[in-house]
């Protein structure tokens, strides 16, 4: 448990780093508007519930994938098609960022040790 929480606590230092860059914040926005409309197209267009929808989306823009769910319709695996490919890159560049964030925050955080508590 302890680990979980200092992770956690290394995710949200990293997100609070990367808010500070303006190009994170539109890569991140774009992000979340991809994932919402994603949501929106399979709840209506396949029927799944939204919790599955968003899931499904944020699945399929990781690469993870989902083995249990294809797309039915046509309209569907097309929109899924370019759906990957316009979101994927978009993800890894919110995630890249966040790691960057992370990172740079933790050698900020050893330099300050070095230097006996002043950055």
């Amino acid at each position: 448990m302890i680990s979980f929480l200092l992770t956690a606590r290394r995710l949200v230092q990293g997100l609070l780093h990367a808010f500070k860059d303006k190009n994170f914040q539109v890569i991140f926005l774009i992000t979340l508007i991809l994932l919402l409309s994603g949501t929106i197209f399979y709840s209506s267009e396949e029927g799944l519930p939204i919790l599955d929808s968003l899931y499904f989306s944020v699945t399929t823009l990781t690469t993870v994938g989902h083995s249990g769910f294809v797309p039915q319709t046509a309209l569907g695996k097309v929109f899924t098609i370019f759906y990957i490919f316009a979101g994927t890159g978009l993800t890894f560049g919110v995630v890249t960022r966040i790691a960057y964030g992370i990172f740079s925050n933790k050698s900020t955080d050893d330099q300050t040790e070095k230097n006996g508590g002043t950055p």
